[in-house]
């Protein structure tokens, strides 16, 4: 008699540090079939973004038993708020913009957002159902990724983009093949870090007269793009920050 091998469990190093972000969800029923994947793929860290409806009786409907996932959830405010605490936030979506680093596949992505959280706390960031991220919020996340979709009918709820990509999550943690962390690489600068070091180089740049406060402009989105590719460390944000700090402190005795 054969004995069922026992189910394998990636443990909670990886997954228990992946949030999942929905901003701006219009339709409870998708937050709570999203609860129902994440659950059934071993995640359980749901963060809400302003959303139209929770909780509601739909919600708790469509999450089919992960009540307690939905009971967890956490609403707030802002993208901003949501992704306080996190080193790596991957953005979810469909259309190509300007300003975002070149975009990976969701296979890619998972490995990525995986290998991240053996150390650091990392975002997954879906966007609402109608419009998606808006360039602003999508300017906050350092990585963004899209879905192999049929190019001819790329239309994806998101709860089944939410339980694809959690799927994709189980199974790069399960994989045995990640390469080991670079010996002597410093910890990477968490999100909160790099945006209060982008905002004091904006108050510099604004300061010294270099940015016109009250003209338009996209100083901010060109920064994250920049520092998003350079991948910073905490120690060069903190040489970054204190070189900053210097030059203010020289033009103010000059």
């Amino acid at each position: 008699m054969n004995t069922p091998a026992p189910a394998v469990s990636p443990g909670p190093t990886f997954l228990d540090r992946i949030r999942v972000v929905l901003s701006h969800t219009s339709h409870p029923g998708n937050i709570g079939a999203a609860a129902r994947a994440m659950k059934a793929m071993g995640l359980s860290r749901l963060v809400l973004v302003n959303p139209k409806t929770f909780p509601d009786p739909q919600a708790t409907a469509m999450a089919a038993g992960a009540d307690d996932v939905l009971a967890n959830a956490r609403v707030v405010s802002s993208l901003t708020e949501a992704l306080s605490g996190t080193t790596l936030a991957m953005a979810m979506t469909a259309r190509r913009r300007e300003l975002a680093v070149p975009a990976l596949w969701a296979r890619e992505a998972a490995a990525e957002l995986v290998a991240q959280a053996a150390e650091v706390e990392v975002a997954l960031v879906f966007g609402n159902e109608t419009a998606g991220l808006s360039n602003d919020e999508l300017a906050q996340c350092a990585r963004w990724a899209m879905i192999p979709v049929n190019p001819e009918f790329s239309s994806l709820n998101v709860a089944a983009a939410v339980q694809l990509m959690c799927y994709e999550l189980r199974l790069a943690a399960l994989d045995p093949g990640r390469p080991p962390a670079i010996s002597g690489a410093g910890q990477l600068a968490s999100h909160d870090e790099v945006e209060h070091f982008i905002a004091h180089l904006e108050r510099v740049a604004i300061s010294s007269g270099f940015l016109d406060p009250a003209v338009p402009k996209r100083f901010n989105p060109r920064m994250r793009r920049l520092f998003a590719r350079a991948v910073l460390e905490k120690e060069e944000v903190a040489i970054l920050r204190g070189l900053i700090a210097a030059l203010e402190k020289s033009a103010g005795k000059t």
